[in-house]
């Protein structure tokens, strides 16, 4: 039962942030690039100033797969890397810490521009 009620949560929250995407697309002019770059600068926001820990804690997934959970993680890095490496961090940080993700985002890229035929559509 318990498992149910974190993938509950995860389901709740992700879904929230899909939710607010969608009104954001659906009622202002902002196209869905500013509206995911706003996403990440949130979560970088939100993890600054130590608001995103707690619903990581809560939501689990829900809070860290969606684009904000990127930005929560690059602040993470950063704030990390500063404590152990001084200034320094702050160029070095976000981008240790973000490196899995921004590998495999590149890989499967490339891996499905292999299998698909890419294309501007005419």
């Amino acid at each position: 039962m318990e498992m149910f009620i974190d993938y509950l949560k995860a389901f709740v929250i992700g879904g929230l942030f899909c939710a607010i995407g969608q009104i954001l697309i659906d009622y202002t002019k902002l196209t869905p690039a500013r509206i995911l770059v706003s996403y990440v600068v949130a979560g970088v926001i939100l993890g600054a100033l130590g608001v995103y820990k707690p619903l990581v804690d809560f939501a689990g997934a829900g809070a860290t797969v969606p684009l904000t959970g990127f930005g929560y993680l690059l602040s993470k890095g950063v704030k990390e890397a500063v404590l152990n490496h001084g200034l320094l961090g702050a160029i070095t940080g976000g981008m240790t810490a973000t490196a899995a993700g921004i590998t495999a985002a590149i890989v499967f890229g490339f891996i499905t521009a292999l299998i698909f035929k890419p294309g501007d559509k005419a």
